[in-house]
């Protein structure tokens, strides 16, 4: 499921009192599961996979693991909820993840 989100850039917005908002250049929806682990060596399991959703946990030695959910609305949109430790300290947030545009992934 996560091979059908397109790449490109892509906005990221937290679903919370800050409404935290941030952009990422993905090559696919694999880049929107280690929000909180950006870049980090993470070994994961794939928990659910359906047509339209996925659930994975990862755990990063040295640096905490997290669970995210990534629910598929079209390939330019999704919904994302995540939990976990990063840096010591817990995390637990929703996000909405829009396609904005075009870049160049590394």
């Amino acid at each position: 499921m996560l091979d059908r989100f397109e790449a490109g850039q892509w906005d990221v917005r937290v679903r919370d009192t800050t409404m935290a908002r941030s952009s990422l250049c993905i090559d696919n929806g694999r880049d929107l599961v280690q929000l909180r682990h950006a870049g980090a060596a993470c070994r994961s399991v794939v928990i659910e996979d359906t047509p339209s959703a996925v659930t994975i946990q990862y755990t990063c030695p040295g640096n905490g693991y997290g669970r995210t959910r990534i629910r598929m609305e079209n390939a330019r949109l999704a919904q994302i909820e995540t939990q976990g430790i990063a840096q010591g300290l817990p995390f637990d947030y929703s996000a909405e993840a829009r396609r904005v545009g075009s870049c160049t992934p590394r």
